[in-house]
């Protein structure tokens, strides 16, 4: 692998993590806003609809920042990924024109309503704004996932003197790994969406401001959250694991470090793999669970990474593995996490139980970390492919472009990225300094809501 397609790797890594820092959380908090919504027209609260205002201008800001950092990523798709946009662009090029045409206008274009509208509109008009605005974010994500699953899972398609011609769209719209996919990558999206609302009304509280806001945030960023935390494991990341035990099951070799095949195998919570001498050092292992939680038998057999071609196995079965199990790792903690400061909740003494706040305020980066490392582990997963079993990932690369002209772009990107991150820091400290209450049209409802 030349040094020019090592670095376009290394290019569209860093773009993609970037952007997928905003995504993850306004697909989110687009749930949340409705919920705040909901309840305000439910009950009558203005508090509730004061709240819902104050995540929308963060949410606002959010999106701007993921539709920026995203642009870089489809001009890659031409540059850096000539061959890849000539062979497959025919098809994938469906999903990421239907994510434009039908999700992002819709996201956009109804979020300017929610932010502007809402005299005009009224309360059940603001509330449908808020509607259509989770489902255009919702609906974005869908097509991208659907894009990627098509990658991990190529279908609907036929080849035409070496270039794919799209066969069947309603395949592709339907495609199997879809479906586990999409709702684990939403659920993730949502405890990224519930820690960051429950951490700032830890915040909140820790420092005796906003207090009934505070209060609010906690409510309804741990009780969604807990739900949120729950499913993540159960059922979305088992559908999503026998997916991959069934489909590509050398990459979940690569993740669980399963160099041999084994009746009955285990799952590793703690090791190190060296591919060298292709074993895992200072494993600690529980048995047969492995099998059990693929294949539903303690005694079915795993394939290791020995019954596969090398030249098929992940590219960096060490990186794989560890951000596999930081993923699963950080996911597992999230639900005693979310159980404990919902028991509190129960129990009406979260507010004062500042170990706790302390808790979830400090957790609030974690699931970010955790949606990257599952990012990671899909992609790298999917290596050597690009798209799986059909296109080599150098196979792909575009063979004009030199590697000193991707790595000045790469280096432009990050200076670029570093600046638009401080200003967005800055607006985000800058609305939270402020708080939910600094625009509040009727502040003597807010007490009434939370008590």
């Amino acid at each position: 692998m030349n040094d020019a397609v090592v670095i376009s790797r290394l290019q569209f890594a860093f773009t993609v993590t970037y952007h997928y820092l905003f995504p993850q959380f306004t697909m989110g908090m687009a749930l949340l806003i409705l919920i705040f919504k909901s309840l305000g027209l439910r009950s009558g609260h203005e508090a509730y609809n004061q709240a819902a205002r104050f995540w929308t201008k963060i949410f606002a800001i959010t999106f701007v920042m993921g539709v920026v950092t995203g642009i870089p990523m489809e001009f890659q798709f031409g540059t850096n990924w000539a061959l890849f946009s000539s062979y497959a662009g025919n098809v994938i090029a469906q999903m990421l024109a239907m994510e434009g045409a039908f999700a992002f206008f819709l996201e956009s274009a109804f979020l300017g309503l929610l932010l502007f509208g809402e005299k005009r509109l009224g309360r059940r008009g603001h509330w449908a704004a808020s509607l259509l605005v989770f489902i255009g974010t919702w609906a974005s994500g869908f097509f991208i996932v659907a894009a990627n699953a098509w990658l991990q899972h190529p279908v609907g398609y036929t080849l035409q003197q070496g270039v794919m011609r799209l066969s069947d769209f309603w395949a592709i719209l339907f495609n199997s790994w879809i479906g586990p996919a999409y709702l684990h990558v939403m659920t993730g999206a949502v405890i990224t969406a519930t820690f960051a609302t429950a951490g700032l009304g830890a915040f909140y509280l820790l420092r005796n401001q906003h207090v009934s806001y505070a209060r609010m945030f906690l409510t309804v960023g741990v009780t969604v959250g807990l739900i949120a935390s729950v499913v993540q494991l159960f059922p979305t990341g088992d559908w999503e694991g026998r997916q991959v035990a069934s489909s590509q099951p050398v990459k979940l070799a690569a993740m669980e470090g399963q160099f041999t095949t084994e009746q009955g195998a285990g799952i590793t919570l703690i090791g190190q793999p060296d591919v060298q001498n292709q074993r895992l050092d200072n494993a600690i292992k529980i048995p047969r669970v492995l099998s059990f939680l693929t294949y539903r038998r303690w005694t079915a057999q795993v394939l290791g990474l020995n019954a596969f071609p090398q030249a098929n196995w992940p590219s960096s079965i060490e990186l794989l593995y560890y951000v596999y199990h930081i993923m699963v790792g950080l996911g597992t903690i999230f639900i005693p996490v979310m159980a404990a400061a919902a028991i509190l909740l129960w129990r009406k003494t979260l507010w004062a139980a500042r170990p706790m706040l302390w808790i979830l305020l400090l957790a609030v980066p974690f699931p970010f970390i955790a949606n990257t490392a599952g990012w990671f582990t899909s992609e790298i997963g999917r290596q050597p492919w690009l798209i799986y079993n059909l296109l080599r990932i150098p196979d792909g690369a575009s063979t004009v472009v030199s590697s000193g002209n991707i790595l000045f772009t790469l280096i432009g990107f990050a200076g670029m990225y570093l600046i638009m991150g401080l200003l967005y820091i800055v607006l985000i400290v800058r609305e939270v300094g402020a708080g939910p209450e600094a625009s509040e049209s009727r502040p003597r409802t807010t007490a009434a809501v939370v008590g």
